[in-house]
């Protein structure tokens, strides 16, 4: 009795060890949140060809992730909308020096709900000065790097003083858009990548702001300094500049660096 008793709990400690060592190693990765969309795709691809990575994705502003990082966040890859967050991690002795990497460059829109009468496409950034227009939503310049880009637009435009008092702050940009979405704007200041990703496409509509009117939103990762699975996030920062992921990122609007 008591040798049979041993010799199922000797199956089943094997069974459980076994398990254990078959389990995907999780990837914790802090996300800009224009990379919602076109992310959460990557990562499924990626897991296909990696399946003993388990990736899970934060998405926020990349100041905040930022600061969650420098005070101990325990991220193992960092994909900023920016190139400054990166570095400055890299500076600080929080990120591999030799990570660093461009994957994407983003482009700004003016968005609009798809049952409001405003139309960007026609009148571009006059839409901006309409009289209809109350509120216009933008991600907070301090923290998020397209908020900064939109701040810098209005100001190229010569319009910034006239709509300051109308503005209103999202934490990132995917806020931004929802505040269009829930009518608490009616205009939003966003990512291309989010107005035209396929939960997002049919919602709205938008103008492109000429990336010239805004400093280049060059987006970097950086592999953080004493990542618990560094291994797990070098292959993804080279799988997101290989053909699939760059096949990916660009069908979400993004234009790609060169290699």
């Amino acid at each position: 009795m008591i040798t049979r008793l041993s010799f199922a709990l000797f199956l089943l400690v094997g069974i459980a060890a076994g398990h254990a060592a078959d389990a995907a190693k999780p990837l914790l990765i802090a996300a800009a949140a224009d990379l919602k969309f076109a992310l959460d795709e990557v990562l499924t691809e990626f897991r296909k060809q990696h399946p003993e990575y388990e990736p899970k994705a934060t998405y926020g502003s990349s100041g905040t992730l930022f600061a969650q990082i420098e005070n101990g966040g325990p991220f193992d890859l960092f994909l900023s909308a920016d190139t400054k967050y990166p570095q400055r991690l890299i500076e600080r002795g929080k990120a591999e020096k030799d990570s660093f990497f461009v994957y994407a460059i983003g482009e700004l829109v003016v968005w609009v709900s798809k049952v409001s009468s405003l139309n960007p496409e026609k009148l571009g950034e006059k839409v901006l000065l309409d009289p209809s227009v109350r509120k216009i939503a933008i991600a907070n310049p301090e923290v998020a790097p397209y908020g900064a880009a939109a701040v810098a637009a209005l100001k190229s435009l010569g319009i910034y003083d006239r709509v300051q008092s109308r503005l209103v702050l999202g934490e990132n940009v995917a806020q931004t858009a929802q505040f269009v979405e829930l009518g608490a704007a009616e205009i939003g200041m966003i990512s291309h990548s989010l107005a035209i990703s396929p939960k997002m496409k049919d919602a709205g509509r938008y103008w492109k702001v000429p990336e010239t009117l805004y400093p280049r939103l060059e987006q970097a990762g950086v592999v953080r300094a004493g990542a618990a699975n560094p291994e797990g996030a070098r292959e993804l920062a080279k799988f997101l500049r290989s053909e699939e992921g760059r096949r990916i990122l660009g069908s979400y609007g993004f234009e790609l660096p060169g290699r």
